[in-house]
């Protein structure tokens, strides 16, 4: 993957947040902002892997933010990481209902942390914005489901095996070219607003 120096600088940021956290974990496992940073990092440098590797990072960092939120359930920044978080992993299921127990899930973060926080216009819009989700995500299925039919016919001279397997891997691509997609949409808003909270507590990585 081609990166450009802010993408570069991006990864250097999360990537050493992510290992500060993890450090200072060690010694404080009951420290709820350092929960959320931990889990920050992880959702920010998820767009940055591919494929499982991906939901494997997003999974991770809604771990972290329910520990944190676990310690202190009043932090709205956590409870819109997790809100985030919840959004991304619904694009990853082309099951709809399992699609909507994450997108509930996201509202219900983002709900908390506009309660929390009523004055914070970035909580109030991504509830508005995540209104959106579940038809979005119906309509990439069908976009999906369409592009595999076209694949099927398109290779009628190939085995059978040999036509699932384009079949699956096509589906697969596009999938997480989708969840990309996503995680870059709140990334580069997620990315300035803990930026901004890593700046009080954590200097800048080594160049």
């Amino acid at each position: 993957m081609d990166l450009s120096e802010t993408d570069f600088d991006r990864i250097l940021f999360f990537e050493h947040a992510r290992k500060t956290a993890e450090a200072t974990y060690a010694t404080n496992p009951l420290d709820a902002d350092n929960l959320t940073k931990w889990g920050g990092a992880l959702f920010e440098l998820a767009q940055f892997q591919g494929g499982e590797e991906s939901v494997k990072a997003i999974s991770d960092a809604i771990s972290k933010l329910e520990e944190a939120l676990a310690i202190n359930p009043k932090k709205p920044e956590t409870n819109w990481y997790l809100g985030n978080a919840h959004s991304a992993l619904a694009f990853c299921f082309p099951d709809h209902d399992t699609a909507m127990v994450h997108f509930d899930k996201a509202t219900q973060c983002f709900q908390k942390a506009a309660e929390e926080d009523p004055g914070n216009e970035l909580y109030k819009n991504s509830l508005e914005m995540l209104a959106k989700a579940p038809e979005l995500h119906q309509e990439l299925q069908k976009q999906m489901a369409g592009q595999n039919t076209v694949n099927v016919t398109s290779s009628n001279t190939s085995t059978k095996v040999s036509k699932e397997s384009k079949k699956k891997k096509k589906s697969s691509d596009l999938t997480y070219d989708i969840l990309g997609w996503v995680i870059l949409a709140v990334g580069i808003v997620a990315w300035v607003g803990l930026a901004k909270y890593h700046v009080a507590t954590a200097s800048p990585p080594p160049r």
